[in-house]
């Protein structure tokens, strides 16, 4: 059984069919892989387009890795208490998106999180085979919290209260993709798939008129259990969330690497329940954020915002009872 999205606002689509042969490009940034198709414009070699992709996503790592010692984030992270720090454009773009999401989730999603990814073992500090102790957990957790943060977006500046350790890594792909796709449209390149890490964005259409059609990811443990969602992505983004992407077991315990902000802990799908989420959103910053804030909302809360956002987000929880999957009246809007 297939289920077909066709998004119900597609962006303009070309005049005429592209001419021209498929390709494809591919690299690494952020610990992971890129790869983006697209057809072949006369104007530009594949080097060219190759290093214009790749510039924009090591933009993204110089500023925003936490992986990085001279980062502006890392530098930001290691600044002293009450000192203001200016913003290069697209580090403010983030930050201003991530604190906006913030608040709006009730801190379901929080830049803040930084402390605990890496007690969690999920950071740059290395991994880690056994759960923190309780107090390391409340100890860190003091130090974290998005409204710790000020941010003048006049003069856009951004003030270190004091330990405050800020983590992208629930933001940065999506916005690494939303920058490969403003290139590739400076460049006069208007059909093309990007994918970075599981994040994607599609524009235009190859030229048999076919849209970019992709399967929403499912987890691997259950996807012969789960119906296989397909999505045309003509002007839209898709970014999913899920428990089973890094993760340790310890004591047949699952500790996954999303933390729960609010409770320091990772979210468990025994208690949570949702193993994935994903969601389709017309920018890939703000779909990878919403993913993220609705895995750690839970199946209820999660439905609940994206009825009330107009989000269209696939659920997958895992019951007692085996699979089961939740579309929010947005994503039903598109069903074929």
């Amino acid at each position: 059984m297939q289920r077909v999205l066709i998004p119900q606002h597609l962006a303009t689509l070309p005049q005429a069919l592209p001419v021209g042969e498929q390709f494809t490009l591919s690299g690494q940034t952020m610990g992971t892989t890129w790869t983006v198709r697209y057809i072949h414009s006369q104007q530009h070699s594949q080097h060219a387009i190759h290093a214009l992709i790749q510039d924009e996503l090591d933009l993204v790592i110089r500023q925003m890795s936490t992986w990085q010692q001279g980062s502006n984030i890392s530098l930001f992270n290691q600044a002293e208490a009450d000192t203001w720090h200016p913003l290069p454009d697209p580090f403010f773009t983030v930050i201003d998106c991530a604190l906006k999401i913030a608040a709006d989730t009730n801190g379901a999603f929080d830049p803040t999180i930084g402390p605990l990814v890496n007690l969690w073992g999920f950071g740059p500090q290395g991994e880690r085979s056994a759960p923190p102790q309780a107090d390391e957990i409340s100890r860190l957790k003091a130090s974290c919290g998005w409204q710790r943060l000020q941010l003048d977006t006049h003069s856009r500046q951004l003030r270190q209260p004091g330990n405050a350790y800020i983590d992208f890594s629930g933001i940065a792909k999506g916005y690494g993709v939303d920058r490969v796709s403003q290139a590739l449209q400076r460049a006069r390149i208007e059909n093309y798939l990007i994918e970075v890490g599981g994040e994607l964005y599609g524009a235009g259409i190859k030229p048999d008129g076919q849209p970019w059609w992709i399967a929403l990811e499912l987890p691997p443990a259950i996807a012969s259990a789960a119906t296989e969602s397909i999505a045309a992505l003509c002007g839209v983004a898709v970014a999913t969330s899920g428990d089973y992407r890094r993760y340790f077991e310890h004591d047949n315990q699952h500790y996954a690497h999303t933390i729960d902000p609010r409770t320091g802990y990772p979210i468990d799908r025994y208690n949570n329940a949702l193993v994935s989420v994903t969601v389709i959103h017309e920018e890939c910053m703000q779909a990878d954020a919403l993913a993220t804030a609705l895995i750690v909302m839970g199946v209820r809360a999660a439905l609940d915002y994206a009825q009330k956002h107009h989000i269209a987000t696939l659920l997958i929880e895992q019951t007692s009872d085996g699979v089961k999957e939740h579309l929010s009246p947005e994503l039903m809007a598109m069903l074929e």
